[in-house]
C-alpha cells in the first residue's frame, strides 16, 4: 500500500503541475501497471465500480476500496474545478507477500515473552515459597520448644516483615519464660517466711528424744513422736521449696496478686504490719528489737505485696542466719525525695556483700534470693539496695526507694543511712515501737 501511494503520487503530481495529455500519459506509464486515470466525469475503465469512483471524486478524499482480486487506492486530484481520480490496484498476492515470515517472527516474540515471564515468575515464586517454608519450619520448631530458632527475613516485603515479627516474638518468649522462672523462684522464696516461723516454733518445743522410752509413759512417747514428725515435715517442706527455687523449670500457673492501680503503698504501714508478725518470733527467741520512724505515712511507688515480700526476705535472713537472742532494728526515714528502709542486726555481718547481692549466690547454703528480691523491689521503685556494717555490729541492709510525694535529689541519695544512724544512737536503751 505504501508503494501504491508513491505510484499514485507520480500521476497526481503530473496532473497538479498542469501537464498536457502526453505528459499525463507518460506519467501513468511511468507509474507502472495497474494504474488507471479517470478523467473528469468518467467513472469506468478501471477495477473500481462507478459508485466508488464517483464517491471519491465527490468527497475529495483518498479512499481504499476492496475489489475482486485485491484492493484499489483512489486518490482524487482537482485542477481548474475539474476532478480526476487516480486508481492504483494492489493484488491479494502483493498484500500478503512476506506476512508469513512476519507472523512467525511475532509468534516467536510472543513465545519468548511468555517463556521469560514464566521464568521470572518462577524465580519470584521460588523466593516467596522458600521464605514461607522457612517461616513455617521456624514456627514449628518454636512450637516444639526450641526458642533459640531465628530466621533470616527474605522474600517479598510482607514475608520479610513477618520474619522480623517472628524473631521479635521468639525474643519476647525467651524473656517471658525467664521472667516466669524468676517469678516462680521469688514466689517460692516467699514461702520460706512462714516456714521459718514454723521451724523456729518447732525448735522451741520439747526434745523429741524417744531412745530412753522406759522413762516415759505412752502419752509422753506419743507427744515426742508427734514433735519429731512435725520437725521432719518442716525439713521436708523446706527441701521441696528449695528444690522448686533451684530448678524453676515449671511454667507459672498463676500470676502475682495485682498491685494497687496507682502503684503506691504506705511503707510505714507495711513495716508496722510485718513487724506484728515478726515480733512474735522475736519474743519467742528473746530478740530485742525496735522500729524507728514508722509512725507517719510515707508513700512509695511500689506495690504493697512486693514491698512486704522484700521486707520479709531481709528479716527472714536475720532470723535464719543470726543466733537466737541477736537484737535487730528496723528503721524508715525520708529526705530529699528518697525513702530509706533499713534493717540492722547485731550478728556477725555479711563477709562478702558484693557476692550476697548476686542472684542465686549465698554463703549460708540457701537459695540466695532474699536480697535479690529486695533489690528488685527497690529498683522497681527507682531505688537500690546497699549493704554495710551496722553500728550494732552485724549487717545493715538499706533499701532506697523513691518518695512518691517528692522529686529525688541525686546528690544526697545515700545521706539517709547516716541520718538513720544518728537517730539510732540518739535513742538509748531497748525500744519496741510498733505504731
Amino acid at each position: 500500500m505504501a508503494a501504491a501511494e508513491r505510484r499514485s503520487a507520480t500521476v497526481a503530481g503530473a496532473l497538479a503541475a498542469g501537464a498536457g495529455e502526453k505528459g499525463v500519459t507518460a506519467a501513468v506509464t511511468a507509474a507502472g501497471p495497474d494504474v488507471t486515470l479517470y478523467a473528469p466525469a468518467v467513472t469506468t475503465g478501471g477495477r473500481a465500480t462507478a459508485g466508488q469512483v464517483q464517491a471519491a471524486a465527490q468527497k475529495g478524499a483518498i479512499r481504499t476500496e476492496d475489489v475482486d482480486g485485491g484492493r484499489v487506492r483512489l486518490e482524487p486530484v482537482t485542477v481548474a474545478g475539474k476532478t480526476s481520480v487516480v486508481e492504483v490496484f494492489v493484488s491479494e498476492h502483493d498484500l500478503g507477500a512476506g506476512t508469513a515470515r512476519n507472523w512467525w517472527v511475532l509468534l516467536g516474540i510472543a513465545l519468548g515473552l511468555v517463556g521469560g515471564s514464566v521464568f521470572v515468575v518462577d524465580r519470584l515464586a521460588r523466593g516467596a515459597v522458600a521464605s514461607a517454608r522457612n517461616l513455617v519450619h521456624a514456627a514449628m520448631a518454636v512450637g516444639g520448644g526450641d526458642l533459640g530458632v531465628r530466621i533470616q527475613p527474605s522474600g517479598p516485603r510482607e514475608l520479610a516483615e513477618a520474619g522480623y515479627a517472628f524473631n521479635r516474638m521468639a525474643d519476647r518468649l525467651i524473656t517471658s519464660r525467664t521472667d516466669e522462672r524468676e517469678l516462680v523462684a521469688d514466689l517460692s522464696h516467699r514461702l520460706r517466711t512462714p516456714l521459718t516461723a514454723l521451724r523456729l516454733d518447732a525448735e522451741a518445743l520439747d526434745p523429741d528424744d524417744t531412745q530412753v522410752g522406759i522413762m516415759f509413759d505412752q502419752d509422753e512417747l506419743d507427744r515426742r513422736r508427734g514433735i519429731r514428725r512435725i520437725r521432719q515435715a518442716i525439713v521436708t517442706l523446706e527441701g521441696e521449696v528449695n528444690q522448686l527455687i533451684n530448678t524453676t523449670r515449671q511454667a507459672v500457673a498463676a500470676q502475682v496478686a495485682e498491685a494497687p492501680e496507682d502503684g503506691l503503698c504506705d511503707a510505714s504501714e507495711v513495716v508496722r504490719e510485718r513487724m506484728l508478725f515478726w515480733s512474735a518470733l522475736a519474743g519467742d527467741q528473746n530478740r530485742q528489737y525496735r522500729v524507728i520512724g514508722a509512725h507517719t505515712r510515707i508513700p512509695v511507688p511500689v506495690g504493697r505485696a512486693e514491698l512486704a515480700a522484700a521486707l520479709d526476705a531481709v528479716l527472714g535472713n536475720v532470723f535464719r542466719y543470726t543466733p537466737q537472742g541477736t537484737a535487730f532494728e528496723v528503721g524508715i526515714s525520708r529526705r530529699d525525695g528518697w525513702v530509706a528502709l533499713r534493717v540492722d542486726d547485731a550478728g556477725t555481718g555479711i563477709p562478702d556483700p558484693e557476692k550476697a547481692m548476686q542472684r542465686g549466690q549465698s554463703n549460708q547454703g540457701s537459695t540466695g534470693l532474699g536480697l535479690d528480691i529486695a533489690r528488685r523491689a527497690a529498683q522497681a521503685a527507682g531505688g537500690s539496695v546497699s549493704l554495710d556494717r551496722a553500728a550494732m555490729g552485724g549487717a545493715s541492709v538499706v533499701m532506697l526507694l523513691a518518695d512518691a510525694e517528692a522529686t529525688p535529689k541525686q546528690a544526697s541519695r545515700f545521706g539517709l543511712v547516716g541520718r538513720l544512724a544518728r537517730e539510732r544512737t540518739s535513742r538509748p536503751g531497748r525500744s519496741n515501737e510498733r505504731d
